[in-house]
């Protein structure tokens, strides 16, 4: 209080002098008025509020990026093991599998512009536009993610179950990802503070993939019940003693594996709360000059034609399209490929582990990276990074330590394909916002698309794989599979992800947005921001006079 009073008499006169004598306008007058009442009004602003303004604290840097632990932990842990989980615990045909799996993963893409659209309606609160989205879904989206690793004790409803809840649960989590997605850009208006925000998040996110992959890996390894001999494994021996070994024993063990599952599943809904409760209480939403929607409130329909019209945005979405495809293929089908292929059965999810441990200590290493290089270059050196070591993995002889040290090694250019699509995706909504000065307040619509695509991506994938294995004839729970499987899972997991990587940067060869424009971009927008706030003043101004 006392140095509030001797600043307001002694610092505040000489930045806003007075303007003695009758000579002076009463507009000079006002301004010098103003420039009074807006240092005081700043003075009385709450230190968090003058914060926001300028530079983010690492503590705010840290609670938004504990906010996306929550999707990267249930993504990865429905990426890594419901394939296997669907296939070899709930005992479901490959074909329906293979449906809900694609189902679940399509609709979740639906939901993602619808939510977009919604959210970038929706009316201010005082939590923010973003937060009531995230705060609200958490409780259902939790319950529904616990309800998909449930096996019902009826088999004729399994597939039904598993489409409502996965596809609930999917929705839900939209509403969470969507919003704290587009919060990148209210958190600060300084794009070296969002990227620095990025950064911190990506190292989050990673670490929430390893934590995922952690938590039901070694949670379910420890439960894992034995297969079952079929074919050729058979002798005439085991066909007498056949009932009792496949049918009693893999019966309890099965029934563990399932308890196991719950157990992860348990363990991850608690996180996930905890998590969204870090974000809500750490995070103050900014009302930045884009919140106001300066144009008319545009159609669902039109917000795909605006999003999908700009060019370096189209081009910069499908080309992490098809790199992002390309991870899919390898992170749906690797859980299979190490336990059938490679025979490492007992040492997947340690496998796994070893991977996200890797990404998540390169993150720091991709973001020096493309701050030194630039971020065109970072996606041409990382993402082509992983080719060696698909190829390896595939025609190298099996081996458990050569394996353990290719998969640390694929695991830096992991990094590089979760850090690079969010930290360029702001790039092009600034630009679109440099093209077109007179429509703002449509980044949800940017993200969710994003999120759309990459979602849809993922249910082909998925998709995809499962029916692949339906196709080559897949045996739950074999102790060994065909020729054909075999030959199926390295296509999956090294041919095909090669492919889509090449498509994928022959399309970032024409995204315009390179180290100058960027730099270009963020001065052009830096100068509307205050142009717009002179224009303010002065409106003010001449309603005071």
């Amino acid at each position: 209080m006392l140095f509030d009073i001797i600043f307001r008499f002694t610092v505040l006169p000489d930045l806003c002098p007075p303007i003695p004598g009758s000579s002076h306008s009463r507009v000079e007058l006002a301004k010098s008025e103003l420039c009074l009442l807006g240092i005081e009004k700043q003075l009385q602003s709450p230190p968090s509020m003058r914060e926001s303004r300028g530079r983010l604290s690492v503590c705010s840097k840290l609670c938004y990026a504990i906010g996306g632990a929550p999707y990267q932990i249930t993504g990865c842990a429905i990426g890594f093991f419901l394939q296997i989980y669907l296939l070899d615990v709930a005992l479901l045909d490959p074909f329906y599998a293979s449906i809900i799996l694609f189902v679940g993963r399509a609709w979740d893409a639906i939901t993602d512009p619808t939510v977009g659209f919604l959210v970038s309606r929706s009316p201010w609160t005082r939590f923010g536009r973003m937060m009531p989205w995230i705060v609200l879904s958490t409780p259902f989206a939790v319950l529904c993610y616990f309800l998909i690793w449930y096996v019902p004790s009826v088999d004729q409803g399994k597939i039904v179950w598993y489409l409502i809840f996965y596809c609930s649960f999917q929705t839900l989590q939209t509403c969470f990802h969507v919003p704290y997605s587009a919060l990148t850009m209210f958190i600060s208006t300084e794009q070296k503070e969002r990227d620095s925000a990025t950064a911190y998040r990506m190292t989050v996110e990673v670490l929430g993939t390893l934590i995922g992959t952690a938590v039901q890996g070694q949670i379910v390894g420890m439960a894992n019940a034995p297969c079952i001999s079929t074919g050729k494994d058979l002798n005439s021996t085991d066909l007498q003693g056949a009932p009792e070994v496949n049918i009693t024993e893999p019966h309890v063990s099965l029934e563990h594996l399932r308890n196991a599952y719950m157990i992860a599943s348990g363990v991850i809904c608690s996180i996930y709360v905890v998590c969204a409760m870090v974000l809500f209480l750490g995070v103050k939403e900014q009302k930045a000059d884009s919140y106001e929607v300066l144009t008319e409130p545009m159609s669902f329909f039109q917000g795909i034609r605006m999003v999908m019209g700009h060019g370096p945005y189209a081009k910069l979405v499908m080309g992490f399209l098809f790199t992002s495809l390309a991870f899919m293929f390898l992170e749906g089908n690797f859980a299979l490929f190490c336990s059938y292929t490679l025979g490492f059965r007992n040492d997947f999810q340690n496998i796994l582990l070893v991977i996200m441990l890797s990404a998540t200590l390169a993150i720091p290493f991709w973001q020096w990276f493309l701050t030194k290089f630039g971020k065109k270059t970072a996606v041409y050196i990382g993402t082509t990074s992983v080719v060696p070591f698909l190829v390896s993995v595939v025609f190298v002889p099996s081996n458990l330590i050569v394996t353990y040290v290719v998969s640390f090694a694929a695991g830096v250019s992991v990094a590089a394909a979760f850090l690079l699509p969010w930290s360029m995706l702001p790039d092009a909504v600034d630009d679109f916002k440099v093209q077109n000065p007179e429509s703002q307040g449509h980044e949800a619509i940017f993200y969710s698309f994003y999120v759309f695509f990459t979602k849809f991506a993922s249910g082909v994938s998925l998709g995809v794989s499962t029916l692949s294995l339906d196709f080559a004839g897949y045996v739950t729970r074999g102790c060994t599979q065909p020729a054909e499987v075999d030959l199926t899972l390295k296509i999956l997991v090294s041919a095909a992800p090669i492919v889509l990587i090449i498509i994928g940067l022959l399309i970032f060869i024409s995204y315009p947005i390179n180290e100058e424009k960027r730099q270009g971009n963020r001065k052009i927008l830096n100068e509307q921001r205050e142009n717009e706030i002179d224009s303010e003043t002065d409106s003010t101004e001449l309603n005071v006079v």
